[in-house]
């Protein structure tokens, strides 16, 4: 009798076996991404407020037991030197690098180290026992903190603990409660394949596919032995700037979070790799979720196994000092080879005292070594004329180095109004994207009316609001409308936003919030928020769109015009437009877009249906706008898309005419955003939902439900 047959549970028809549906349909389009954050898998219940929770965290006891933490050794493993802190640096680091300015994904802000593929990259091996080390503390405050705040804390707690003056820390990152799977980390299928799967050129690093920011799959940053393992600094270099660049980091703060993370800590290569077992998800059951454990031989201590580089970078390895920039200046360097085989640049002739000691018994003095990228330092002229900064400035050093690590740690967080705790430094900082506070005493209804007898069309006041907010990124919660940046640079020249009508319609607006003493970035909001009401009007549907005043302008001295570039659309499946045919089909664009902006698949769907009905396309295209009554948020998207009394033909690239079955007429043209509404079942099953007779008015009431979550999206001031 086979396994198979043996198998109490029923295995379906068309699942192979347990595969899932796209093993059959490769093809299809998944939704998947949208449903990532449902409230469902949250344990603590859809009504749990974090914010709430953290007002309730004594925040001195949670520090105090963090630094105590950092010099309790615990035998099943030990800490280097009787200190925790270059782990739990490695660790937070680890757990905000992933960020990348292009899509704001990856980094510490959702706690998702957790969680594959992130807890089993090959970058990440042996971070489960920094964890598992943290548990005690995680148990004992619970819900009060999240994995999200702690994993990044215990690192700043670490430089704390060694005597760096922090720059500050911010509580306020919500857990999330499974995979982030559908983030593209790269192409490979394989750990660590050679770069070249993910460049046009590995030798031009900027030829990087966008939007990925590490030079290898499961790596954060670059590979420490050289580019593919092969060392070569001044290669490297270039690799360095590339990577840093998309996490959004200058030159400079790029070598003093090079040299401040190998100030302190060691590498782990004191081995053979061969010997460490499968990464936590492919660990056997026993081993309770942990990874990369040698039960062969002594797997902790000096005996541990880690990159596979073996040593310290500095003298005193739990103690902030210049160290790294003494070494790394005082003596020349050559490659050699650590125990497990990985390439490691090490001193000639180095001084006994300058060899730190063995993290078991001070009474042995190990070489110091530099990995690749540290070598960079001082090979590129760029990076070495700011280490010799550093190292003649060591109060300079530190004080970069603090902005740095909090700009690494904090950079997915958002605005400082999401900030929380006691630490929160005063200072804003442009990366932050800081908006003053606007006024909310206005009368609202006085606004309102001049607005709407502006002159401003339908179209005008709808495209233009959501042109302005459609940039918010849930991912890092960057964009959207609060700053009124859309009148500003990079923005106001955008092509997806049309500079010619933008400037009409702003030319209109700015005057009359002016003479209301409110924000243009209210003003613009609450245009599209009128427009949204005419149309549900001559839907025959009367509502009010909800709307908070409070909004800010942002000025251009508070707006880092390189860092919001990234946030320029490329193509805008609400207003079916797109820059240039991709190699990724519109539809996925769309979702992506989607997903960004924080929407599931319903609320997509009734944006999609609205916004084509109320003629907001990209310079005017009647593609997707399937009614006679264009500017009445009418149902007649979905029901024209359902009606079998139309075939569909392609058209050209991206483009598909509709003709009557009756007359062979063309009656409308579509794009493939358009068609995907009918050819995908789970988005067919919900245009079916507003293309039934009975459906009109709940459609008016959930379009501008989701229109109101675009609009406030980042409107933290309101949270709480």
């Amino acid at each position: 009798m086979s396994e198979l047959a043996k198998c109490p549970v029923p295995h379906g028809a068309n699942t192979l076996q347990g595969e899932t549906p796209a093993k059959w349909w490769p093809n299809a389009l998944n939704l998947d991404i949208l449903h990532q954050h449902d409230t469902k898998t949250n344990p603590y219940g859809p009504d749990f407020d974090y914010l709430e929770e953290l007002k309730t965290l004594d925040f001195e006891a949670l520090k105090r037991d963090l630094h105590e933490l950092m010099t309790t050794s615990q035998d099943w493993w030990p800490a280097d030197w009787g200190h925790y802190g270059g782990l739990m640096i490695r660790m937070s680091w680890h757990a905000a690098g992933s960020y990348r300015v292009a899509d704001g994904r990856g980094g510490g802000g959702t706690g998702n180290q957790r969680f594959a593929p992130l807890n089993s990259w090959p970058d990440n091996t042996n971070l489960d026992k920094a964890r598992r080390l943290l548990w005690p503390i995680k148990k004992k405050y619970g819900k009060k903190v999240s994995w999200a705040d702690l994993l990044v804390l215990a690192g700043t707690i670490a430089y704390e603990s060694m005597g760096l003056k922090t720059f500050g820390f911010a509580f306020g990152r919500s857990d999330i409660w499974h995979p982030e799977l559908e983030i593209n980390w790269g192409p490979e299928n394989e750990w660590l394949q050679p770069s070249e799967s993910r460049y046009d050129d590995v030798n031009k690093p900027e030829t990087m596919q966008h939007p990925l920011a590490a030079v290898q799959m499961g790596l954060i940053y670059v590979n420490p032995q050289g580019i593919n393992g092969v060392p070569d600094p001044l290669k490297t270099a270039q690799h360095v700037r590339e990577t840093f660049a998309r996490m959004a980091m200058d030159d400079e703060e790029t070598v003093a979070l090079t040299a401040g993370g190998h100030t302190v800590g060691k590498a782990h290569g004191n081995g053979k790799a061969e010997r460490l077992g499968p990464s936590p998800e492919d660990a056997d059951i026993t081993e309770q979720g942990m990874g990369w454990m040698n039960h062969a031989t002594r797997a902790v201590g000096r005996d541990t196994v880690t990159s596979g580089l073996e040593g310290a970078w500095t003298t005193h390895p739990t103690k902030w000092d210049n160290g790294y920039f003494e070494l790394l200046f005082k003596y020349e360097w050559e490659l050699k080879k650590s125990p497990a085989g990985a390439y490691q640049w090490e001193p000639i002739n180095i001084a006994e005292a300058d060899k730190p000691v063995d993290v078991e018994d001070p009474s042995i003095r190990y070489n110091p070594m530099m990995t690749d990228a540290d070598m960079a330092m001082i090979k590129d002229p760029i990076y070495r004329a700011i280490s010799e900064r550093f190292y003649k400035d060591p109060a300079y050093f530190s004080d970069v180095f603090a902005r740095a690590w909090f700009k690494l740690t904090h950079r997915d967080l958002g605005p400082k109004a999401r900030y929380f705790g006691p630490d929160v430094p005063r200072e804003d900082l442009i990366w932050q994207d800081p908006v003053p506070q606007g006024a909310k005493g206005y009368d609202v209804a006085k606004l309102k009316s001049a607005i709407a007898s502006s002159g401003l069309s339908l179209s005008e006041m709808v495209t233009t609001a959501w042109d302005s907010a459609r940039t918010f990124r849930s991912s890092d919660f960057r964009g959207g409308a609060n700053g009124a940046r859309i009148r500003l640079a990079p923005q106001r020249d955008w092509i997806g936003n049309e500079p010619e009508r933008l400037s009409r319609v702003l030319g209109v607006l700015e005057p009359i919030a002016k003479a209301h003493g409110a924000s243009l970035a209210d003003a613009i909001v609450l245009a599209g928020n009128i427009g949204v009401e005419m149309a549900a009007k001559a839907a025959g549907v009367i509502v009010e769109v909800p709307f908070s005043p409070g909004r800010g302008d942002a000025t251009a001295e508070q707006t880092d015009v390189d860092s919001f570039a990234p946030l320029e659309p490329i193509h805008d499946g609400f207003r079916n437009w797109i820059k240039e045919n991709y190699d990724i089909s519109p539809e996925r664009l769309l979702l992506d877009r989607s997903q960004l902006m924080g929407l599931t698949a319903p609320e997509m769907t009734a944006l999609i249906g609205g916004m084509r009905v109320m003629g907001t396309n990209h310079a005017g295209s009647k593609h997707g706008v399937f009614t006679e009554r264009v500017g009445a948020l009418t149902t007649d998207f979905f029901t024209t898309l359902i009606d079998m009394g139309h075939v569909w033909e392609p058209a050209g690239v991206n483009l598909y005419n509709i003709r009557s079955r009756k007359s062979g007429s063309i009656v409308y043209t579509a794009t493939r955003v358009d068609l995907v509404f009918g050819s995908n079942s789970v988005l067919r099953a919900y245009a079916e939902v507003y293309a039934q007779d009975d459906a009109g008015e709940k459609f008016v009431h959930d379009f501008v439900k989701a229109w109101s979550k675009v609009m406030d999206a980042d409107r933290f001031d309101l949270v709480g």
